[in-house]
């Protein structure tokens, strides 16, 4: 077991995913008026089991398909892509508070307070 592993288990990982899917989705709203482009997401599930394994997580990322079909080719929902990236931000944030209280706690400890 790596040491970042041993001190924030599974939680520096799953900020690292959610930060690639921020980007991801951010990329995804951008592009709602580009003719052809195809949504894509990750399953978030799938990528950190394939992170625990030590694997590739590039296989976790899925094309989206799309309720409507445009005329343009461009599978973008708005609606469905601007929740999908406010749940991820909300799961983040919550993320990363659990990883700056767990440095909090390790810094206490290292001063003995």
């Amino acid at each position: 077991m790596m040491a970042e592993d041993a001190l924030f288990g599974i939680h520096g990982t799953a900020l690292a995913l959610r930060s690639q899917r921020l980007t991801m989705l951010a990329s995804n709203i951008a592009n709602a008026a580009t003719p052809n482009y195809k949504a894509r997401d990750i399953d978030f599930k799938t990528a950190m089991g394939l992170a625990q394994q030590g694997s590739d997580t590039a296989s976790a990322i899925r094309y989206r398909l799309p309720v409507q079909t445009s005329l343009d080719g461009n599978t973008v929902e708005l609606p469905t892509e601007q929740t999908a990236f406010a749940e991820n931000a909300v799961q983040y944030r919550t993320t990363l508070a659990f990883l700056d209280s767990r440095i909090a706690s390790i810094t206490r400890a290292l001063k003995g307070e």
